[in-house]
């Protein structure tokens, strides 16, 4: 990752975020088939089955690899619906159901997308009847309890978060043994596997370089530092894929990617009933969507602590071509499991407010930390898999914004203000500093 200077002011930070590739000043994002024309390497199409398709990354990935001519499968059980009505706050978008949406995608591609409602931390036997029938070639994970404030909500959302995602990866590697089909699985993991403290140098893909007693030389599995119960699960799927590659040489690609930002893409633009879902609570709203959201409602910036925390960035169009990338160069059976960083960017939190506040002239509103974090970290990260393959990631920008700040004012007569505010804290002592916070005090301009 190159080095660019801040341009911050009243956000000062004392240190330059470090930024990918081309300015994205330079990237056209017309949302038009065009712009998101894959980044393959001319490999034949697949049959892939993406469990927790109906999500927030797996719905738009389901829509782009169809798109491409691949055979796609959504796997889902509608959990992230159901926790919708658990916390009583809606997707800002109204997304359509499962059944709407592949007949919407079958009208306008003229390409079908098959549904399937199943539990894959659950209902076993129905996942090796599956992977046995389809026979796909890949296998890509999505399905996982993603929100890292929700995991840390009460001993309840922790026990699920690891019941549901610890079982449904173990779950899904014997499958993949027992069916005796050679898929591919692709897991999408996370960046918070690494830790957010400051490692003094860039954080490489996956394995890392050390030298053990004795000066014996070593590449070893990058030590996991989790910052939540969610992060946690997900350093535990690593252990798990590093076991069943050398027990079973099942291949595995894991993706440790960011923070996920935007809603539309090339293909969920295509229709109204397509459209992606839009998460702005304190608990499953993305820091960059949610900023952008306040910022369109004249809500004041939620900055948690002095926002020095440094984070990886990826667009949700970016995911989805990652993805396809990764299925499109598995290892081969045998290798060791592969793991991409699957970023663009990454920035300073309060240099990102600075962006949508100079956008939007709203300002920010610095809260207390509900998180169990250090207030400031660097973080410096290789991509250079992903872009030696072709990816040409798109970079945070006032254009794409603008895309984000449309949806969101075109729905925000959807949004409940009381639901802006964090909502879950790390400990005892997060809550008590804040205990001042009211939910009852955000005001929105519709």
């Amino acid at each position: 990752l190159a080095t660019v200077p801040s341009t911050a002011t009243a956000f000062t930070t004392g240190f330059a975020p470090s930024v990918v590739t081309k300015s994205a000043s330079s990237y056209s994002f017309s949302l038009n088939a065009e712009a998101a024309a894959a980044t393959t390497n001319g490999t034949d199409k697949k049959k892939v089955i993406i469990l927790g398709g109906d999500g927030f990354c797996g719905w738009p990935t389901s829509l782009y690899l169809s798109d491409q001519g691949h055979d796609v499968v959504i796997v889902d059980n509608l959990s992230r619906r159901n926790i919708d009505t658990e916390l009583g706050c809606d997707s800002l978008t109204p997304i359509q159901s499962p059944a709407v949406r592949v007949q919407a995608w079958k009208e306008v591609s003229g390409k079908d997308i098959k549904f399937v409602n199943l539990d894959v931390a659950k209902e076993y036997d129905l996942l090796v009847q599956l992977i046995k029938e389809e026979q796909p070639d890949s296998i890509v994970h999505f399905a996982e309890q993603r929100a890292a404030p929700y995991s840390m909500k009460n001993s309840k959302c922790k026990r699920y978060t690891v019941d549901n995602n610890v079982s449904g990866s173990n779950n899904l590697c014997c499958a993949v043994i027992d069916s005796e089909v050679d898929a591919h699985i692709v897991h999408l993991g996370t960046m918070g596997v690494y830790g957010y403290g400051t490692s003094g140098g860039e954080i490489p893909e996956g394995y890392i370089d050390v030298i053990l007693p004795g000066g014996r030389e070593q590449n070893i599995l990058h030590p996991a530092y989790p910052g939540s119960v969610y992060h946690a699960t997900k350093c535990l799927d690593a252990l798990l894929w590093q076991f069943y590659q050398k027990n079973d040489s099942l291949r595995i690609t894991d993706l440790h990617q960011g923070i996920v930002w935007g809603t539309n893409t090339p293909q969920t633009i295509r229709d109204e009933r397509l459209i992606n879902r839009f998460d702005y609570d304190g608990d499953y709203g993305t820091v960059l969507n949610r900023f952008l959201m306040q910022g369109a409602m004249g809500v004041p910036l939620t900055v948690y602590g002095t926002g020095g925390q440094t984070r990886a960035f990826i667009h949700v169009t970016d995911t989805a071509r990652c993805i396809e990338i990764a299925i499109n160069n598995p290892p081969q059976a045998g290798e060791r499991v592969e793991i991409f960083n699957q970023i663009a960017e990454t920035r300073r939190v309060r240099d990102v407010a600075e962006m949508v506040a100079k956008q939007t002239g709203v300002e920010a509103n610095f809260l207390p930390n509900p998180r169990q974090e250090a207030a400031e970290n660097e973080l410096d990260v290789s991509n250079r898999k992903f872009c030696n393959l072709g990816l040409d990631p798109i970079t945070l920008d006032e254009e794409l914004f603008s895309e984000v700040t449309e949806v969101v004012n075109k729905y925000k007569h959807r949004c409940d203000p009381t639901k802006i505010l964090p909502a879950s804290f790390w400990n005892k002592k997060r809550a008590e500093e804040c205990a001042t916070l009211d939910p009852n005090s955000v005001k929105v301009e519709v």
